[in-house]
């Protein structure tokens, strides 16, 4: 087992700011769970932008940012909290488009969607077409889960025959689970890793792989030793922000809460916290329990 990191846990936010101009936050986990977004979260970015400071939203939905920004507004999240919105839709749509790159170039026109009908707008206009049935697709698009699948199980037969013919996955999804209101779902990356265990190809877009973070640095537009990046999953937000070069700082209410055994608001155990982050060769510069400003001054 990895050697257990020394990761200061904060009351907010506060103490941190000033050692940056631009800040990347993750949306599911940081601003909201599913409901409507936390009153200390938009707090928290109201007093970012009070400062000057720059932010861009880095989501791994598998939807274009003009979606994202519709739900940002529907759970409370204005506009002018935010200079950008990226999502993992936006740099899959960019490579797809380009028809460029490791497994997109040469992938065929014909896709088969793994998600709810109507979820393959990422690929509006590009000159893909849905395939009539598994065995005319050139590759799979994978989004999320079948409506009417809520399992990755239930998907074994569509992923093995798949498999079978060889077919690339492009996953629009990275993240494994979300926790909604407290229920743990199945993601794409859930699909997606079954996929490879059968020893078929999978690319990925958005966190932790390089491209989502390239898209959200230009619309950030400043130098990344001045950027901190927000999120609470170790793989996907803390790993890519590593990757990137970037500092990173766990949010520790949101994945990991079930991991940690933690209610809503209640600060981890920092040597649990720490195995968990040195298990996953993780090293955020530090830690909140919720996406807060300061403990204090918010109430």
């Amino acid at each position: 087992m990895k050697s257990a990191p020394d990761i200061p846990l904060l009351p907010g936010l506060a103490s941190l700011a000033a050692d940056y101009d631009g800040f990347i936050l993750d949306v599911w986990g940081v601003m909201h769970q599913g409901g409507p977004a936390y009153p200390e979260a938009i707090d928290c970015v109201r007093r970012l932008r009070a400062a000057g400071k720059r932010v861009v939203f880095l989501s791994n939905a598998p939807r274009l940012a003009p979606q994202v920004k519709a739900v940002l507004r529907a759970k409370g999240v204005d506009d002018s909290l935010y200079d950008a919105v990226v999502a993992s839709g936006d740099a899959a749509r960019q490579a797809l488009a380009a028809r460029s790159g490791p497994l997109v170039e040469g992938l065929g026109d014909r896709y088969h969607l793994l998600g709810p009908p109507g979820s393959d707008d990422v690929l509006e206009g590009l000159g893909y077409e849905a395939a009539a049935g598994i065995d005319e697709a050139d590759f799979l698009l994978g989004i999320g889960l079948d409506a009417g699948r809520e399992t990755v199980e239930a998907h074994e037969a569509i992923l093995q025959t798949a498999a079978r013919r060889g077919l690339p996955m492009i996953c629009v999804n990275p993240d494994l689970l979300v926790i909604r209101l407290g229920v743990r779902e199945p993601c794409a990356g859930a699909l997606a890793a079954r996929y490879e265990a059968l020893g078929a190809r999978v690319r990925h877009f958005g966190k932790p792989h390089p491209e989502v973070y390239a898209l959200a640095l230009n619309a950030l537009d400043v130098a990344p030793a001045r950027v901190l990046a927000v999120g609470d999953g170790l793989a996907t937000d803390i790993a890519g922000a590593a990757a990137a070069g970037l500092d990173s700082l766990l949010v520790t209410g949101g994945l990991m809460a079930e991991t940690l055994g933690l209610a809503p608001g209640e600060a981890p155990d920092a040597r649990a916290m720490g195995e968990a982050c040195g298990a996953a060769g993780a090293s955020p510069r530090a830690a909140l329990a919720t996406f807060t400003w300061s403990l204090q001054e918010f109430s």
